[in-house]
């Protein structure tokens, strides 16, 4: 039998954009979560790739966490595993040194969501549905980072009344919340994909050197889990990596001339 593809890869001016692709709801599996993996390291190892892009198929949903007629035909060691791996997988995206956008092209509710908050910056197309961790409403808690990351993101009290309530709030909401980036309004799901690849070019080259963007990404999502001391350490440790490239010194290069740099990415 040929494998389902659940997880579409494509490579387009330095942005490798990922779309969950199990219709109609995106909801995923251990079979998804597995092809997401491999397209992540895929995204990672690609020397195209500067951005990464993380998005929904249609335009109903970006995701709506995991399957859970699956979750309802397995053993509990099954689910345990499950969520192992699908923690293992978000750690990934959350640690590559690129940078990872996730474009929300509608309802993004509890597993969906936590896929959402692994991502650096999250963009969303307005009024084109809900967000959420309603987790609590099966008896279960978010289980793949959404307690850890949702406290980080908009304070413990906050996420604690957030989960506790299992409410589903507006993108606008999310915005106000800091769950959100940037929102944009968009006539259709090509529309807004459109404005997302026009938003994560700016972080690519020749305008950016891409290679700082993902270090930022780095020392930050590394530092802010560490003692400071230590995440200091990790600060110098980057910008020395950052000091012998070729775009450091087209930086100071083009500073000192009084030009515009063009970064290669190198």
């Amino acid at each position: 039998m040929t494998e389902q593809n659940l997880v579409d890869y494509k490579v387009e001016e330095a942005v490798a954009v990922l779309t969950l692709n199990d219709p109609p709801a995106n909801t995923y599996s251990y079979e998804m979560m597995q092809q997401l993996d491999a397209r992540i390291l895929e995204a990672r190892m690609d020397e195209r790739v500067q951005v990464i892009v993380i998005t929904g198929s249609g335009e109903k949903f970006f995701c709506a966490g995991a399957n859970i007629q699956m979750l309802s035909n397995v053993t509990p060691e099954f689910k345990y595993y499950f969520c192992l791996h699908a923690n293992e997988t978000l750690s990934r995206l959350e640690q590559t040194p690129k940078l990872v956008i996730a474009a929300i092209n509608g309802h993004c509710v509890g597993g969906g969501l936590e896929v959402a908050m692994a991502a650096d910056l999250r963009v969303a197309r307005r009024g084109a549905g809900k967000m959420g961790l309603p987790e609590v409403s099966l008896g279960v808690l978010p289980g793949t980072g959404g307690t850890q990351r949702l406290a980080r993101l908009v304070g413990k009290s906050r996420a604690i009344e957030l989960m506790a309530t299992g409410q589903l709030f507006d993108f606008e909401v999310g915005r106000d919340l800091g769950l959100i980036n940037v929102l944009y309004a968009a006539d259709t799901a090509e529309s807004f994909m459109d404005q997302v690849r026009t938003y994560a070019k700016q972080f690519t080259t020749p305008d950016k050197a891409a290679r700082a963007v993902g270090l930022i990404k780095r020392a930050v999502q590394t530092g802010a889990e560490i003692p400071f001391e230590s995440a200091l350490a990790l600060e110098r440790e980057l910008q020395q990596q950052l000091f012998q490239t070729e775009d450091a010194k087209e930086g100071l290069d083009a500073y000192v001339g009084k030009r515009k740099a063009k970064f290669k990415g190198k």
